[in-house]
């Protein structure tokens, strides 16, 4: 006998390439678990009047014009969910998205919105946060997405029926027909946070998954106005198929659980409290990963700890480092830093400052007379940005250990570790006295910065401080610098303190110029008996250092272990300092 078999096209057949526009379900409101908490929208609060115009991306991203891929030209609720026309771009991006859509390649759909009201409800121990009034702000086509029942639409044409002649009983044709239908049910339950014996229901009563997807919508819609309100601060919030945004998000916890003291933003409180265990099943779940029944090693081997996979979770603890490294590394003391200015620099090559005269003195114009052009001066210094870095490791048994503690001490000492080089490496270069462009050590007698030997004293200040004032420009100009800063060793630290006191003074006479100078002890210095007296280095060049343009300070990248179990963390820091001038400084000794 022939056996009428109804085949399901890749394509959408919404899909208008001469229009280049397609019909789309981008919500159905389906459950998101986000670690204990399970957020749900509910499409009746959803207000859609930003929704037309609003833009379709590349998977959330919205740093470019060029990760637009085109518009929503129409959206309403239908009882299916959110039903929307997207128009795409004619640029060579959006039509290959749109070719890989019309191949059936590329399937997912997610949705950006605004939420101006939470409701809060259990079901059971189930602890669930419902988004009652939100407004969606763009919708995404992303592989992988988090609502199950998002999809291009096919219309009502999608079933192409195909005779074919039957190579088995028609009774077996339609017992594995109705098995597909009965696991199609039962996935739409589970989307939609329905219980077993909803499913069973649906399937006793030979619900098609079309009718059980009405019905599943329907049985949201009852269950989102018999809950319980209780009202929030507006958000701006993602569905959970954006990684970027979990990976900062879940960091933020663990980075929680390093100083319990840390204020958790709202948009990561899903994820406090959950071990490096927890988060790592999070991020394979998201991945698309089931690890019902895994063991913890096993869960840590998928998420990426010497296993190769598409997890964030190796992200998840960079992010997490990153933001101990970044806090140990701001805090750890280097007031050498404070007499340099900080700059970038765009690549490795050496880095040419110019350092300007003050320019030509302004001259009178007559009556209906010609301004005069002056020049600049100007000399040049050069110095490169270096990398540097070093690798460790998070191990195994650290992780399964859930070792918060050595999570949390590593990358602080690597922090305050990134720190001191920086003030060594500053230490070196004025402890080098390099020669500068006019062939001359940076502190030479012709430079006129270079004072007899001698203790800090009223004396020894006055004639440095002299020294400094008289220094000309390039142009042999009065430029007028003043000191700021008293750099010494720890051996003059005392005898600093005490000729910059300030004295109560009963008579002009007793009264201390130099308590205005900040003192600058930094042990690194060498020579127990040089100082040095420094202008302030936002108003007159002198030392200067620079980090690569983008990346102040350390950087953290992460991969997975391959010569140890775990996950390996480089720490790298590109960084330079040189000299611009030397009329900021003076040195004695």
């Amino acid at each position: 006998m022939t056996i009428h078999i109804r085949t399901l096209t890749p394509a959408p057949s919404t899909l208008d390439r001469n229009a280049r526009t397609v019909e789309a379900i981008v919500s159905t409101g389906a459950d998101v678990q986000r670690g204990s908490i399970t957020e749900r929208l509910d499409l009746s609060g959803a207000d859609l009047s930003r929704f037309v115009g609003a833009p379709v991306l590349d998977a959330h991203r919205s740093s470019s014009t060029r990760d637009q891929l085109g518009v929503i030209e129409a959206a309403e609720i239908r009882p299916e969910g959110i039903w929307v026309r997207m128009k795409f771009r004619s640029n060579d991006a959006a039509q290959a998205v749109l070719a890989d859509i019309a191949e059936g390649t590329l399937r997912g759909l997610s949705i950006g919105y605004q939420v101006a009201e939470w409701k809060e409800t259990r079901d059971g121990n189930r602890r669930i946060r419902i988004a009652a009034k939100w407004t969606p702000i763009e919708a995404s086509v992303v592989p992988v997405p988090a609502d199950p029942g998002a999809h291009f639409r096919h219309g009502d044409n999608r079933m192409n029926p195909e005779e074919q002649t039957a190579e088995r009983p028609a009774d077996e044709t339609a017992r594995t027909t109705r098995a597909e239908a009965n696991a199609a049910i039962r996935s739409i339950a589970e989307a939609a946070g329905l219980s077993r014996a909803w499913a069973d229901a649906q399937i006793d009563a030979e619900a098609t998954p079309d009718t059980a997807r009405t019905a599943a919508f329907e049985a949201m819609r009852q269950r989102s106005t018999e809950t319980r309100t209780r009202s929030q601060r507006a958000e701006i919030t993602f569905d959970h198929s954006d990684p970027s945004l979990a990976t900062q998000r879940a960091g933020e916890a663990l980075y929680a659980r390093m100083h319990p003291g840390h204020q958790l933003s709202e948009a990561a409180r899903p994820f406090a409290g959950m071990t490096m265990l927890d988060l790592a099943r999070d991020s394979l779940r998201r991945a698309g990963i089931s690890t019902t029944g895994m063991a913890a090693e096993t869960v840590f081997k998928r998420a990426g700890v010497g296993y190769h996979t598409t997890s964030d979770f190796p992200a998840i603890l960079g992010d997490a480092v990153g933001r101990e490294l970044r806090r140990s590394y701001a805090t750890a003391p280097a007031p050498i830093k404070q007499l340099a200015r900080q700059t970038t620099a765009k690549d490795f090559r050496p880095r040419a400052s110019i350092a300007l005269t003050n320019g030509p003195d302004l001259l009178k114009v007559n009556e209906g007379g010609e301004y005069q052009y002056g020049t600049f001066g100007t000399g040049a210094e050069a110095y490169a940005v270096e990398t540097f870095g070093r690798i460790f490791a998070i191990t195994r048994q650290a992780l399964i250990n859930d070792d918060i503690g050595a999570f949390r001490d590593i990358p602080a000492r690597l922090g305050a570790a990134a720190r001191a080089f920086e003030a060594a490496q500053l230490v070196k270069v004025i402890e080098n006295n390099p020669k500068l462009s006019d062939g001359k050590a940076v502190f030479h007698a012709d430079h006129g910065n270079l004072g007899a030997d001698g203790a800090p004293s009223m004396t020894t200040l006055a004639l440095s401080r002299l020294a400094m004032r008289r220094q000309k420009g390039i142009g042999g100009e009065v430029i007028d610098i003043a000191p700021k800063f008293l750099l010494v060793p720890p051996e003059l630290e005392t005898v600093a303190e005490q000729v910059l006191a300030d004295i109560a003074a009963t008579t002009t006479a007793e009264a201390n110029p130099f308590t205005g100078l900040t003192l600058i002890v930094e042990p690194r210095l060498t020579s127990q008996t040089r100082w040095y007296l420094v202008a302030d280095p936002a108003l007159s060049d002198g030392l200067e250092y620079a980090y690569l343009e983008g990346a102040a300070g350390p950087q953290i990248d992460t991969r997975t272990g391959f010569e140890i179990d775990g996950v390996e963390v480089k720490v790298r820091l590109d960084f330079g300092a040189g000299w611009i001038d030397h009329r900021a400084w003076q040195r004695v000794g």
